[in-house]
């Protein structure tokens, strides 16, 4: 595990969940924010003093190479501050989602990547959901999932009130959807085909506002979708295989419906303690990264992939 020069880009509030996990596991590191009042707030909570003024001007101290980068700034300098990140020349960086500002940022990231030969893993930290782990092993030990549906539907009304800039704001379908709908393909399996409809929109999200779509995965397994931001509505996945139905509502907590009955349960074999003490997903996330689990994750490159093949077709 990489346990020392860990940077922390960033001094808010997913840097400061990020900084509970590493000091957990012993680890050290530094955070760099840009801002005094995040930085002493970010003192106040985990007792470790930041670095301010800004990344750009930290870089030009020349500071050593880092073993492992976690960049948790706003959405508005992802791509930005990663890929100064990747000319200075770090080569493991844990991004947060999605990874832009604007969908046009990534492919320019994605190339820097490239020729820097740098890792650059996307934080979709549900995929390390207790909950998660354990429908993983559930559908693995019943022959896979052969059917799913998701719903994504976003609360407009609380949404569009909050502090967030323009850009946060049109991309919320990038910046947060994306973090359910990764999940259900990632315990579904890859789509295969995927047909899409589209429809309404809202003055703060003008690219739409009801989502219905369905296709098939590279498994075989039939999925469908929907999401209404303009009428009630909470995140959904359910996923069925020959003897159970798997449900996460809310994702945090799998409950379970077996062949033979209509009764729903919480599954009682699940120790949730670790997603109770931190943000849920984010210590065994942070453990994964640390340890090169690269596998666990959704590269650059992979979420390149799914820009193009879903995520813009379904907010297309």
């Amino acid at each position: 595990m990489i346990k020392e020069n860990i940077w922390i880009i960033g001094t808010g509030y997913m840097a400061i969940e990020y900084a509970k996990v590493l000091q957990k596991l012993s680890c050290e590191f530094i955070a760099i924010g840009r801002g005094s009042e995040n930085c002493k707030h970010f003192r106040e909570i985990t007792g470790v003093d930041s670095i301010d003024g800004g990344l750009v001007e930290f870089l030009k101290t020349n500071p050593r190479i880092p073993n492992a980068v976690i960049n948790t700034v706003g959405i508005d300098s992802l791509s930005s501050s990663t890929r100064s990140l990747i000319e200075y020349g770090i080569k493991y960086i844990l991004l947060e989602k999605p990874g832009f500002g604007n969908p046009n940022e990534l492919s320019e990231t994605l190339l820097l990547s490239k020729k820097y030969d740098s890792n650059i893993l996307l934080a979709y930290n549900r995929r390390f959901y207790q909950s998660a782990l354990k429908a993983v092993e559930i559908i693995n030990a019943d022959g896979g999932v052969k059917s799913f549906n998701f719903e994504f539907t976003e609360w407009s009304h609380s949404i569009q009130t909050l502090d967030k800039s323009l850009v946060e704001h049109n991309n919320w379908f990038y910046g947060n959807s994306t973090h359910l709908i990764d999940l259900a393909f990632f315990l579904g399996g890859k789509p295969k085909s995927l047909s899409c409809y589209k429809t309404g929109s809202l003055n703060w999200h003008p690219s739409g506002s009801i989502y219905s779509g369905s296709g098939e995965t590279e498994g075989g397994a039939l999925f469908s979708y929907i999401a209404n931001w303009q009428s009630p509505g909470r995140w959904n996945l359910e996923l069925a295989t020959n003897n159970y139905r798997l449900i996460f509502r809310p994702l945090e907590k799998l409950q379970i419906m077996k062949l033979g009955s209509v009764q729903i349960d919480y599954f009682d074999e699940i120790d949730y303690k670790i997603d109770e003490e931190f943000k849920p997903g984010i210590y065994l996330q942070t453990m994964a990264f640390l340890n090169n689990q690269k596998s666990l994750f959704s590269d650059i490159f992979e979420q390149f992939e799914n820009m193009k093949e879903v995520y813009s077709k379904i907010n297309f």
